[in-house]
């Protein structure tokens, strides 16, 4: 009895493996049955076509695993890292001309054009002197119509200054540069150039000279004024020809001026550039009624003085 029971669980115990054995198949074949198998059609650039089962999804995986490559002038479609789509369609066509032109640019850069965009760009602050150059200033004194003399009163001088800039370089190449500051270190000196009256010297024929009077005027600078002019002469004054400087007057020579122009002062009037003195007199007298604003020319006669009347000319006085 005790035999037969012994039996009867080893047949059980065979049962139950094979069933467990069965169980594990079948849910191997279920799991297989429902694993994605894709169906997936090829067209190549001939519109020749084939289908292929696959369970693969990656474009370049599937042509791999059916042993189909691109030529240099094919495209794929989708592209090669792509998976595939809905449509389960790969599509291999040729290049268009405009791809190819593309792929041939892309292909012949160099590798020193490509490394050259990469090259490092650097920065510095530069700092430079640079001259600042003076101007020319012109002052003309001159009377209109007259020949006239240039005489530089003050040499003109550069000035300095100092700029920092901000200057870009690539391979040692400046390819950019920015100013930042402008600091003036010292300034431009103006040169001045006046234009006066030439003095033209001519004779005399009173006991002074003329050409000595125009002489003693050489190398100064005058100052141009309009006075009110008149005339007077020995009859004017009772016969006395001595001035208050204690020379005695002479015509063409002597005029009176007001005590803002002390004895010696030489004044060339363009009016009487023709007359003897051709226009050069020295002040030898002063008057209670000659002011800084008038002046008095001594002449000959009553009658020239007379004449000349009153007028307001321009002056040029030599201090």
């Amino acid at each position: 009895m005790k035999t037969d029971d012994k039996l009867s669980i080893r047949v059980m115990r065979k049962i139950a493996f094979v069933s467990i054995v069965f169980v594990c198949i079948l849910a191997i074949g279920v799991m297989a049955a429902k694993s994605d198998v894709n169906s997936v059609k090829i067209v190549f650039a001939d519109d020749c076509e084939t289908t292929v089962m696959t369970s693969k999804v990656l474009v370049s995986e599937i042509l791999e695993e059916n042993h189909i490559m691109l030529k240099s002038d094919e495209q794929v479609y989708p592209d090669m890292n792509t998976n595939i789509d809905f449509t389960k369609t790969i599509t291999i066509s040729k290049m268009t001309q405009e791809k190819k032109v593309i792929a041939e640019e892309v292909e012949s850069i160099s590798t020193e054009e490509i490394l050259g965009n990469y090259v490092t760009i650097t920065e510095k602050i530069i700092t430079e002197q640079i001259e600042i150059p003076y101007e020319t200033i012109t002052k003309d004194v001159s009377s209109s119509g007259t020949d006239t003399t240039n005489k530089v009163l003050q040499q003109g001088e550069n000035g300095l200054k100092e700029v920092k800039y901000k200057v870009k370089f690539q391979d040692d190449v400046e390819k950019e540069r920015e100013t930042i500051s402008e600091t003036i270190i010292k300034e431009p000196v103006d040169k001045i150039i006046q234009i006066s009256t030439k003095i033209v010297a001519r004779s005399s024929g009173s006991r002074y000279s003329s050409s000595t009077v125009a002489a003693s005027a050489q190398g100064k600078t005058p100052k141009v004024v309009t006075l009110n002019t008149s005339a007077y002469c020995a009859a004017s004054c009772g016969g006395n020809t001595r001035t208050s400087s204690g020379a005695t007057a002479s015509s063409w020579y002597t005029v009176a001026a007001g005590r803002g122009y002390p004895a010696g002062t030489v004044i060339y009037i363009p009016y009487f550039a023709n007359k003897p003195n051709g226009g050069w007199f020295v002040v030898q007298d002063t008057g209670g009624a000659i002011t800084n604003h008038h002046l008095d020319v001594w002449m000959d006669s009553m009658a020239e003085c007379l004449s000349f009347g009153r007028r307001n000319l321009e002056c040029h006085i030599y201090m």
